[in-house]
């Protein structure tokens, strides 16, 4: 098997919101480029989400080797949509807890955040009017790693859909990267697929889980199986400990499983 590590250093981006409202806490690596909101007005969530998204997408497709570190999984629609101009086909490996394959009409919720892998897959048509130009992406170019905690209807769709599942194993992980060819992946991961008892601060913690030492082979091992044309690291703590000494740690950790090193500003706030 080739060893697709990539050779260039990752370009850091920060998005630093959750769905439409800005995390003020959300920790920034020195060499981070920290996206720009525009002015947002008054208006419904998903308006204000494509704004913040069209900004991250120009940020994004500025950037060589693109890890956007962001406070919510739907800004992955701007990463994936900046990526696909550069890649006609891209593969998606997406690591979370949940699916976040929920859809406007079966949630339970209506919360954005359960949407962010469907709003990939062309699952919300009409939520958002797209000028991100995003494409779908099929469900056979999809893998998704470590989901553990489904809504029902969420499981029913996937368990009908062509999303490839596989637990949060290097090795699995491997064989479903394989599988998929040689195509450029976007990774995702969504920091509760590790296990809840080393997230103290977790936005959605969902229990026993792989480690963090799982997780951080997890990457190393899809960025040696495939080639990884940008990562998304979505920081899903509360906004009281996103910027805790042990979630710095922990970004630390996962950056650096992609090979990429941070530093940071100023002294870590506990």
């Amino acid at each position: 098997m080739a060893d697709h590590r990539p050779d260039g250093p990752w370009d850091l981006i920060v998005t630093p919101w959750h769905l439409d409202q800005r995390l003020p806490e959300f920790p920034v690596p020195a060499a981070a480029a920290q996206v720009v909101p525009p002015v947002l007005p008054s208006a419904p969530v998903p308006v204000r989400m494509n704004l913040l998204h069209q900004a991250t997408a120009d940020a994004v497709a500025r950037a060589a080797k693109p890890l956007v570190l962001s406070g919510d999984c739907p800004t992955s629609r701007a990463a994936v949509a900046a990526l696909q101009r550069r890649h006609r086909d891209l593969a998606v490996l997406w690591l979370d807890a949940h699916g976040d394959c929920n859809t406007p009409a079966i949630s339970t919720s209506g919360y954005l955040g359960g949407m962010a892998l469907a709003m990939l897959t062309g699952r919300t048509a009409g939520l958002f009017d797209d000028p991100l130009g995003l494409r779908p992406v099929p469900d056979t170019s999809v893998v998704l790693a470590g989901s553990r905690d489904l809504d029902p209807a969420e499981h029913d769709a996937l368990a009908a859909s062509r999303v490839r599942r596989v637990p949060a194993d290097p090795a699995a992980i491997t064989t479903a990267l394989d599988r998929l060819g040689p195509v450029p992946v976007y990774l995702h991961l969504d920091i509760d697929v590790i296990d809840s008892a080393e997230l103290p601060g977790a936005r959605f913690p969902s229990g026993p889980g792989p480690s963090l030492a799982r997780i951080e082979e997890c990457l190393a091992a899809a960025c040696a199986a495939a080639d990884v044309a940008g990562a998304y690291l979505a920081c899903a703590w509360l906004p009281e400990h996103v910027n805790d000494h042990s979630t710095r740690q922990t970004i630390a950790r996962l950056t650096a499983a992609l090979g990429a090193n941070v530093a940071w500003h100023e002294a870590v706030i506990s």
